[in-house]
């Protein structure tokens, strides 16, 4: 059986806020198995967001670890994300699971993998999944180009754009803010 996978999330900070949003797309092998999956969840009452590609059950044992991280490390991101980090690279069973995160709050963008990265990107944007590289490339030359532009149409127009051309990335996109 194939697994289900979801695919590209798009972050930017640009002008004091964060923007994080995600296609709605699910694939299963080279079928669209869902369209309208939300990849972009809020934590502590909205003062953290995450973002999740890969495989969607592995994505949720993820968020529900880095929540737990949040809480025990009273909301500090960068902490928690490290913590996750090392527990699913070192933890036997998290090892296995194959996905990558994207965390923002106000202040900065993290990128978590499971090879025990914790990666803060240049110029406040970031992207993974499949269509990751369009809407990485999009949102930095909108970033560069159309400064003016806020941060959440930024992400959109990066998703819009991977979504027209990655074959894993549709338009039904979720965007979140925090200001």
């Amino acid at each position: 059986m194939e697994k289900i996978h979801a695919t590209t999330v798009l972050g930017v900070l640009h002008n004091g806020t964060v923007a994080l949003g995600a296609d709605g797309q699910a694939t299963m092998g080279n079928t669209v198995a869902k369209s309208n999956v939300k990849k972009v969840r809020t934590l502590m009452g909205g003062k953290v967001l995450v973002g999740f590609a890969g495989s969607t059950a592995d994505a949720f044992t993820l968020l529900e670890k880095f929540e737990e991280k949040l809480n025990a490390y009273g909301g500090n991101m960068k902490r928690a994300a490290i913590e996750l980090a090392k527990d699913w690279r070192t933890d036997r069973y998290l090892r296995k699971l194959e996905a990558m995160m994207i965390t923002a709050s106000k202040d900065e963008i993290l990128v978590i993998s499971g090879t025990g990265d914790v990666l803060e990107p240049e110029n406040g944007v970031a992207a993974i999944g499949s269509g990751g590289n369009y809407a990485l490339s999009a949102a930095l030359a909108l970033k560069k180009h159309a400064p003016q532009l806020s941060a959440e149409d930024m992400v959109r127009e990066g998703l819009h754009i991977a979504g027209d051309l990655c074959i894993y990335t549709n338009h039904n996109l979720v965007v979140e803010q925090i200001q």
